[in-house]
């Protein structure tokens, strides 16, 4: 259900209020937190990760106001722990299996793509039920089922893929048969042609499942509208191919030619993924960047609120550029300080309108019976596994 309007109260005339997303942090004060957190990684071999991970979070959470008041994050390190030592444990085992044969390796696959989807539901679920607004915590209320129903057709589209790599010769002077080289060009083609789909599929389960008290939220984006995102880059990129493929087209005159023309491409090939590469960076990544988030955010709301994002991407386009910069001058160094100014562009790229008092509302939630800490901070393997 999108909407549950218990416990509000409309008022006789609906005024519409706009609710700001302010963020306060500074780059100076995130670099202390970032040095002492990749510090005590480095001597703990990268055990302090969830520690780490809840005080870069309670820094973002606190600093980021919503209508003047922040956020605040209550994850608990310890128990973040176990869910990333879980995780951790999966993987293992699976590089383990995938040591003794193809055969045990599909398996060990195919059981970490079936686990995935409820590891990727309590990371969700984790993370909403330990940030709160105003003393009242949010929610995510998808459920197990459509967690799967989400993760199923990229599972699917993904498996032929797979497969075609057992037929590949385990001998690398050996070519692979030409059936296999075709259809796994075939596997990949389906796989672009899909991935907005794909896409929509993920965002739909994630932002028609946020709860605030009484409020959930519903998505309105359409499949075409991923689609239509997805045509510049897709357009640029088939570009880059094309001029790469009548380059090599041009330059193959004869089988004498051959071996000039490898020579040849050992310093050219590099040029271009490299220009390509730089490209993705200044152009198509802000772009993509910047027409996701306004798409989604301003397709999740109700009938009561909704967000609205206004990123603009010569702004987006700046920043990347800037930051990409300084972090190559300073050897990494300016990371914090491009983390929070990132940060400070897209939240404040965002506000909320509501036609409900969010003070009544948010009284009204105190005075109902309060639940475990939420649904999520009830889990007991604290899974946020950062999606």
């Amino acid at each position: 259900m999108p909407f549950n309007d218990n416990h509000i109260e409309p008022s006789s005339v609906a005024t519409v209020r706009r609710l700001p997303i302010e963020f306060t942090g500074s780059g100076s004060e995130y670099f202390r937190i970032w040095i002492v957190n990749l510090l005590l990684l480095l001597v703990t071999l990268g055990l302090y990760w969830p520690w780490a991970k809840v005080r870069r979070q309670r820094y973002f959470w606190g600093n980021t106001l919503v209508d003047g008041d922040p956020l605040g994050f209550h994850g608990d390190p310890k128990q973040m722990f176990k869910g990333w030592a879980l995780v951790g444990v999966l993987f293992v085992l699976y590089n383990w299996a995938s040591s003794f044969s193809a055969v045990a390796s599909l398996v060990a696959f195919v059981a970490l793509a079936a686990l995935w989807p409820a590891l990727w539901r309590s990371s969700m679920a984790f993370r909403m039920g330990n940030t709160s607004w105003r003393g009242l915590r949010f929610r995510f209320v998808g459920s197990l089922r459509d967690a799967y129903l989400a993760h199923l057709p990229p599972f699917l589209v993904v498996l032929p893929m797979v497969l075609l790599t057992f037929a590949i010769p385990e001998d690398q002077e050996q070519a692979p048969p030409e059936w296999v080289m075709a259809s796994f060009g075939g596997a990949f083609v389906l796989l672009v042609l899909t991935l907005p789909w794909l896409l929509w599929r993920m965002k739909a389960y994630q932002h028609r499942h946020y709860a605030l008290g009484p409020l959930q939220t519903d998505f309105r984006a359409t499949v075409g509208s991923f689609y239509l995102l997805a045509i510049k880059p897709f357009l640029l990129f088939a570009g880059v191919m094309a001029l790469i493929a009548l380059y090599i087209v041009a330059s193959f005159g004869s089988a004498d030619a051959l071996g000039g023309l490898l020579g040849e491409m050992m310093w050219v090939l590099p040029v271009l993924v490299v220009g390509f590469w730089v490209l993705m960076f200044l152009g198509i990544g802000p772009w993509i960047t910047t027409r996701l988030q306004n798409l989604v955010w301003t397709k999740t709301g109700n009938g009561q609120m909704r967000f609205i994002s206004q990123l603009r991407f010569r702004d987006m386009l700046w920043l990347s550029v800037k930051n990409g910069l300084l972090i190559g001058i300073t050897l990494g160094l300016y990371w914090p300080f491009a983390k929070v100014a990132m940060a400070r562009l897209r939240l404040e790229a965002v506000h909320v309108r509501t036609v409900t008092d969010m003070q009544a509302l948010l009284a009204a939630e105190h005075d109902r019976p309060a639940e475990a800490a939420g649904d999520a901070a009830g889990d007991f393997f604290g899974l946020d596994v950062g999606l």
